[in-house]
Parts: structure tokens; sequence; C-alpha cells
């Protein structure tokens, strides 16, 4: 080999050692990508343990010792409504149970204590009419329930006598006219109707009366004792009736609304258990109490066996607002209640879950009145609710509020189902149809019977037409609100 080989083959190894340090020195690059035009921009950035607060620009989080995170949008969702998307196996994992949005009465129970009382409008007073002189009592005190008609006392009326003694000696004239202003001028003297009768059969004077009980009830004050002198127009007794009784309850005045005078009442007393008084209101007074912050209620109880007292005490059970119009209900388990503001997670399509602020009204019975935020026919989460809200707080979902969400009167109209069928059985405003396949509700062709939600649509139909019809499907399920008839009759 000559000198001029061997130098060129001692250039070429030194250019591959040189080639090869160099590879190994300054590993290859990846080929740099070409720039995508679709790149994502984040949303914001956030810190993930605390993902409510966002930032508009990377940097060190201020609460933690960490760099924040960039948020970007979905795929597969709008931007102005982000949602949580959660497959249906999540979902029944999670447990989630959703309840329709309904419009309806909310039966509100309100339950309050309260004291029997006396009923003040039935009061009868038994005042001398005469002077007299009290001869004889009958054991009564106060207290005593009497009835009506019950004698408390006999009474001398000496005055009495003189009146009497002039209508006898008239009664033996026989004129007619002076007798009956005679006895018309014995009751102008306060004398019973009952003791002028007695002096007109006995022909005799009666200068002995017996004082009676006005009324039915209880005896609240009784001054008459054997011997004492007796002066026109004193009071002697005062009777309360007890045919019905008033029950005195207080209520919240932040739970008064929605109560009225006239609305039933179911009163439960201890002194009688398992038994329920039904009861009115009759009044809500005029004047709140400064210091309780409370409306007195004045219900009347029937009280016909006498059982009821004056003192007992009593259980209420009002409904204020019984005759309210409906409002939207939702059960109340279904709120999310953040202290602040009250939050439901309603269900979209697709697996789709947005938190929605929610204005509440009153609650009972386990559902809460919705004032603004929702719309009849929404699904919302009412089990669950929490963990999803807080994968929506993770992702940074604000919930919508209640002045965003579009009143019930723009909710969209549900879709019109069309599809070809033959009549097969018309009762009433049901028709039984042998239809085929809705396409847009991915139901097959089948035999269903359906109503109609105007009577007017079955007009003219007879069994075997065929027909298109259109059904929407509602709360209580699908309803058929157009009907034509095809020309190919058979």
């Amino acid at each position: 080999m000559n000198s001029r080989s061997i130098g060129l083959i001692t250039a070429i190894a030194l250019a591959i050692g040189v080639g090869t340090g160099y590879w190994l020195g300054h590993p290859a690059q990846p080929a740099q990508a070409p720039a995508i035009a679709t790149e994502q921009k984040p949303l914001y950035w956030y810190d993930p343990m605390y993902p409510q607060q966002h930032f508009p620009a990377p940097g060190k989080s201020p609460f933690m010792d960490m760099q924040l995170v960039a948020k970007y949008a979905e795929e597969g969702t709008d931007p102005a409504e982000p949602a949580v998307q959660i497959s249906q196996g999540v979902q029944q994992n999670l447990g989630v149970r959703l309840a329709t949005v309904s419009r309806g009465r909310l039966q509100r129970t309100l339950q309050v204590s309260g004291v029997l009382a006396f009923d003040e409008r039935d009061f009868s007073v038994l005042q001398a009419r005469t002077a007299g002189f009290v001869e004889r009592t009958y054991g009564r005190a106060t207290g005593d329930v009497v009835a009506k008609g019950a004698p408390l006392a006999d009474v001398l009326a000496p005055e009495w006598a003189g009146l009497q003694e002039e209508f006898l000696a008239l009664r033996h004239l026989g004129d007619v006219q002076l007798l009956a202003a005679a006895r018309q001028r014995l009751l102008l003297a306060g004398m019973p109707g009952e003791l002028v009768d007695r002096v007109a059969r006995s022909g005799k004077v009666q200068n002995q009366v017996t004082l009676v009980a006005p009324s039915a009830g209880v005896i609240q004050a009784l001054d008459l004792r054997p011997g004492m002198t007796v002066t026109p127009g004193a009071t002697l007794a005062r009777i309360n009736g007890i045919a019905n009784v008033w029950l005195e309850a207080a209520v919240p005045e932040a739970q008064a609304s929605g109560l009225h005078e006239g609305q039933a009442v179911e009163a439960h007393l201890p002194a009688y258990p398992g038994e329920t008084v039904q009861g009115k209101l009759t009044a809500l007074l005029a004047d709140a109490d400064l210091q309780s912050r409370t409306l007195r209620l004045r219900i009347e109880l029937p009280n016909k066996d006498g059982r009821l007292r004056p003192g007992m005490t009593a259980q209420v059970s009002l409904r204020p607002g019984e005759n309210a119009d409906d409002s939207l209900l939702l059960p109340a388990e279904a709120v999310i209640r953040t202290g602040k503001r009250d939050l439901v997670m309603v269900a979209e399509d697709q697996g789709r879950f947005r938190p929605i602020e929610v204005v509440l009204g009153q609650e009972n019975g386990g559902q809460v009145a919705i004032l603004k935020g929702l719309q009849a026919g929404q699904k919302v989460v009412a089990s669950g609710q929490f963990l999803i809200d807080s994968e929506a707080s993770l992702k940074g979902i604000e919930a919508t509020t209640a002045s965003d969400s579009p009143p019930a009167s723009q909710a969209p109209e549900p879709e019109l189902h069309q599809a070809d069928g033959r009549v097969v059985q018309i009762e009433g405003t049901q028709l039984t149809i042998d239809h085929g396949p809705f396409v847009t509700l991915g139901m097959p062709g089948m035999t269903m019977t359906f109503p109609v939600a105007d009577p007017a649509l079955v007009n003219g139909l007879k069994v075997g037409d065929r027909i298109r019809f259109g059904i929407r499907e509602r709360d209580d399920g699908m309803i058929i609100e157009q009907i034509n008839a095809l020309e190919d009759q058979p």
C-alpha cells in the first residue's frame, strides 16, 4: 500500500471520529412541530388547593409554595356555559339521583303552642232591676258550671207589690185596654214576663222573685248572700258561656305571612291524647309583641261536651298560604346551601351538570319553593350534588346567577315528534294507534295508547283511519297535539 492510500484512510477515520464525538456530545433534537393554529389558550390560572381563586397570568401561588396551573376550556363544551360532564357509569357509582322541578302548591304546616281561654263574646250579666232583699241562695259559687235558667237566689221586691195590686184591680174591671197598659207598666218596671204571667194566673201578688242564670256557662262572679240588700243596677252575677272556647297562640312575625281569618286549624291537647279538635282562625290581633316579635292569634274551638276548659294547653297546626298560588317546587335536599347563596345542580344532555344559583321561598314537608332561577320541567340533582359541586369548583365553573336564568315564560316548547299510524281504538280522549317509528325519539314502531290534548282532534276519526300525528313529551307522559289524516285511506 503506497503512502497516498495510507493518508486517505487516515483522513477518513479522523472524519468519522470527529463526527461520532459531535453526535455523542450533542444528541439529536426532535423535529420542531409546526405551529398549530388551533393551540388552546388558557382561560385562567389557579391554585389546585384554592380553585375558586382565578389569576390572569402564570406565576407562584400566593397561598401555597407552588406554581399556578393553567385552566383550559374543555373539548366539546360551550365556554359560554361551562359544565361538568360525568359518564353514566360514574353517575351510578356516585349515587346521583335526579328530581324534576314541578309546579304546585306548597303545603306548609306551622306548629305553635297555645292556651285555652273563655270566649269573651259569650258573656252575660245578671243585674238587679229593683230594690230588694236576698231571702235565699241556692249554694252556687264562683267557678260552678250552670245551665240556662238555673236558680241563683230568691229576692223580696216590695216595690213591685204595689204595681201588681194595681194590675189585679184593673183585671177585675174587665177593660182590655187598661189591662194591657197595666201589664206593659209591670214589664217596664223590670218584672220578668214569667212573673207577670204568674200574677195574672194566680190573681195574687208575687213580691218574691227568683233570680236565674241568664245563660249556660261558668259563674265568673257571684255577689249574692242571704240577707243582703240589693239596689237597682247592681251586678249580682257574671256568667261566661263555654259552648265555644278561644285558643290563644303566638306566631313569629316572620312566619305569619299566609295566615288569614277563617282558615281551618287543628288542635291537639295533652289532656286528650290521640284526639284532634277542628277549629277556625277568627282573628289576627292588631298588635305585635315587641319583646318576642310575635303576632297573637285567636282561634275558636267548639266545646259541645264541655271537656275543653280555659287554661288547658294545646298544640296548634296551621297551614299558612293554603290558598296561595302555585309555585315551582323542588326537593329541599337538592339545594346546596353555602351560607351566602343557594345553588342547585341542573342536569343537561349528555351527562352534563351545571350549577345555578336560585332564590328560595317557603319550605315545608321536604319541599322548597323556588322564586327565581329555575323553570318547570328542569332536572336537578337531588342526591350526589355535593360531589358534582366539588368537581365544578375544581374546574373553576362559576354558578349561573338567578338573574341570568330565563323566566319560565321563555322556556322552550318541547319538540314535536311525528309518526304515521293507524287508529286501532278510540275511547273518549284516548287514542290507541298502531304507529311507525318516531325517528326523532329513537322509538320503534308499536301499538300504544296516547291522551289527546284537545278533544276536537278526534272529531271525525274512526277506527282504521291512517293518520300522521305529532306528540310532545310532558311531565306526565307523551300527549298528542297534532293529527292529520292521510289521503290513502282504506
